[in-house]
């Protein structure tokens, strides 16, 4: 994306890495964790996590962060959707889920999985 050759595309905490590496460890058939933006939502776009199963995959204008045990891609039509944006693993009470910081959202809704731009 312009703009964003020389910046960080976005910041996983090592919270989230782990996160991601248990499920990887769990799914060892899986090449990565993945996350793609589409529309939909009750704020207009959401957020859809998931697995791809093998390197071939992975498009060479997808963007890839590896790391020890793990591996997260973003497919490059939602790059421009969540350049800048800090994901984080939070623990709490009555659930744990991926956290989504992303600077790019005008708005969004309660679930925390669905923005607006």
């Amino acid at each position: 994306m312009e703009g964003y050759e020389n910046h960080k595309w976005f910041e996983i905490t090592d919270e989230a890495k782990n996160q991601m590496e248990k499920l990887l460890n769990k799914n060892p058939d899986k090449y990565a964790v993945s996350l793609i933006v589409e529309g939909g939502g009750c704020a207009g776009f959401k957020y859809k996590w998931g697995f791809i199963d093998n390197k071939e995959q992975v498009s060479a204008d997808d963007h890839t962060e590896d790391w020890h045990t793990g591996r997260f891609v973003v497919d490059e039509s939602s790059m421009m959707y969540v350049a800048g944006t800090k994901i984080d693993w939070k623990e709490e009470v009555f659930g744990s889920q991926f956290e989504i910081t992303n600077p790019n959202a005008s708005s969004g809704c309660g679930c925390g999985e669905s923005f607006g731009v």
